[in-house]
């Protein structure tokens, strides 16, 4: 073999393996924020801070409206509207919900109108640490670490942690703080009307109101009472 060929396989190695060391790496400091955020309240996510990055790209405008609250401090109706929308099984599964992921999957194959399968564990983790683009590599670390999520956080915390970062608008994380800008009142308070119109915002909070959202949200009172809440 010419030395050439071997100084480059040699290097090419070489970057392999540090690559594989940079990605163990990052995968462990990853799981320690998921044990650590057991017991502490984020900052901000990778969407939050992708937003800003777009606001500042753009030159436009960007007010953040972020408030974390425990989750006795939001109303049981407005916790039961986010499951029933986004994950109804959510009391059921470990993380993944292979039913809704198959149903998903049939659908895009047929052409049909894209469903997605994703569990709000799955959504957490895809917020806290990889914001909103899409790639293999991304769900296939998401995979990884939703088991995670769901070890050391446990369905509680998935829920306070989820209810409270996602975005539900241009600027507006969490659920105290899009009660207060869409209804001019408190998480707790809000009522099971208002709790269904922000559910049904959440698969596109930046193109979508809650004024707007009246058959959906009649869609998703409906399951709400089919599941006994």
């Amino acid at each position: 073999m010419p030395p050439e060929n071997a100084a480059r396989k040699s290097a090419l190695r070489y970057f392999g393996r540090w690559l594989l060391i940079g990605v163990a790496l990052l995968w462990v400091l990853a799981a320690l924020m998921l044990v650590a955020a057991r017991w502490i309240d984020p900052p901000t996510t990778a969407v939050h801070m992708e937003r800003r990055l777009q606001a500042w790209i753009q030159h436009t405008t960007y007010h953040e409206r972020y408030e974390f609250v425990p989750l006795r401090q939001i109303s049981p109706d407005l916790q039961h509207a986010v499951v029933a929308a986004e994950d109804a099984r959510f009391y059921q599964h470990h993380g993944f919900d292979w039913h809704a992921m198959q149903i998903a999957a049939e659908d895009d194959m047929e052409g049909g109108r894209i469903r997605g399968g994703s569990t709000l564990t799955q959504q957490l983790v895809k917020n806290l640490f990889f914001g909103t683009g899409r790639s293999i590599l991304r769900k296939g670390a998401e995979f990884t670490l939703v088991p995670v999520a769901e070890l050391v956080l446990g369905k509680h915390r998935i829920l306070e942690l989820y209810i409270n970062l996602v975005e539900w608008g241009p600027g507006v994380y969490g659920a105290e703080s899009a009660c207060r800008y869409y209804y001019r009142t408190s998480a707790r308070t809000t009522d099971r009307e208002q709790a269904a119109q922000l559910a049904a915002i959440l698969p596109l909070p930046l193109k979508r109101r809650p004024d707007h959202m009246n058959h959906y949200s009649g869609l998703i009172l409906e399951r709400m009472r089919q599941m006994g809440w």
